[in-house]
């Protein structure tokens, strides 16, 4: 059995929001089944997580991006949220290299949290962004140069 399944239920319906949503979650089944090994190789641990947080910080910037591109409201809270997260998943980076073990735990945390994330945090963005969208490319404010 899977640890996160990924369905359809977590599609926002922007293709590359989704894509990057799968991929994060294939990351943490990754890490799920190597933790469930009976004698995980820190090694392949160690690389997942560094792929979970390298991803997960690139993720969060594309967001970022569209939100400043489209003026997003509630760009400040969602942001912050993003900076939570980044700041957990380094510690647990930093905390494994130091030799510390990831338990399941902290598996737990990121399946609830990346679902919270996505099913009520992410999806009240898709309205705003998908209209946005639909108008066509937002402005590029004109830049002066001396």
């Amino acid at each position: 059995m899977t640890f996160m399944p990924w369905s359809s239920a977590l599609m926002l319906g922007i293709p590359s929001i989704d894509a990057q949503h799968q991929t994060l979650v294939q990351l943490i089944n990754t890490l799920y089944d190597e933790l469930s090994n009976p004698i995980p190789e820190r090694t392949v641990i160690g690389d997942v997580l560094e792929g979970l947080v390298d991803y997960t910080h690139n993720h969060f910037i594309e967001e970022e991006v569209m939100f400043q591109r489209y003026g997003y409201a509630q760009t400040a809270e969602h942001t912050a949220e993003h900076a939570q997260f980044t700041a957990k998943a380094m510690d647990w980076l930093l905390r494994f290299e130091d030799g510390e073990e990831v338990d399941l735990e902290a598996m737990d945390f990121l399946k609830d949290w990346l679902l919270h994330h996505i099913l009520e945090e992410d999806r009240a963005y898709v309205p705003f962004l998908k209209a946005a969208i639909a108008q066509g490319p937002a402005p590029i404010e004109a830049t002066s140069t001396p």
